[in-house]
């Protein structure tokens, strides 16, 4: 049976004596627990690959922004763009919009509010709301990353065939919409 890209045979366990030797010469499961390679095995799960995409993009993206000179992280360029889409956020709000922890939000708004790019407001009708809006130095440095950036990102693309964009734009589409519907249902929203 195969459920989420994952059949039983495709699964590496711990338990399995080809996922607990790792090793340059262990094959697929040397791959799955990170030891490098030639790169993934052609039967790699969806899952695996999906975790490794995002782990080398994130890398990706964290040099895109050093590249660029600009003093913000992922994270908080993360949250740069769900204020700008709707400025004045509760911090939870920014959260649960950004697929986050409340937790880990704090630090990154913390960090931006020390860096001038978010500014913290009392809520008009009830002081014990805050709210969080992006400042004009916070504006600034979105423009400036997207300009700066946006070259990297279309070369970083540039291998697909446009025949087969569609395909891979739906699936990531659909992919973020199932993905953002099990975190609601997770944290019982």
């Amino acid at each position: 049976m195969k459920t989420g890209g994952v059949s039983e045979a495709e699964a590496v366990r711990p338990q399995d004596p080809v996922a607990a030797e790792c090793g340059p010469d262990q094959g697929r499961a040397a791959w799955f627990w990170g030891e490098p390679s030639e790169g993934p095995p052609a039967d790699a799960p969806l899952h695996a690959l999906l975790l490794a995409a995002s782990r080398i993009m994130g890398t990706f993206y964290a040099g895109t922004l050093a590249q660029a000179g600009l003093r913000i992280s992922p994270a908080g360029l993360g949250v740069l763009r769900v204020l700008l889409a709707c400025d004045g956020l509760k911090s939870s709000d920014v959260a649960a919009r950004g697929w986050s922890s409340p937790g880990t939000l704090t630090s990154v708004v913390n960090t931006l509010v020390r860096e001038g790019y978010v500014e913290r407001r009392s809520d008009a009708g009830d002081r014990r709301v805050v709210r969080l809006f992006v400042t004009d130095k916070g504006r600034q440095v979105c423009e400036d990353y997207f300009s700066l950036a946006s070259r990297q990102w279309r070369d970083a693309f540039d291998f697909v065939d446009p025949a087969d964009e569609p395909v891979i734009r739906k699936f990531f589409i659909d992919m973020i919409g199932h993905f953002g519907e099990l975190i609601r249902k997770e944290r019982g929203k």
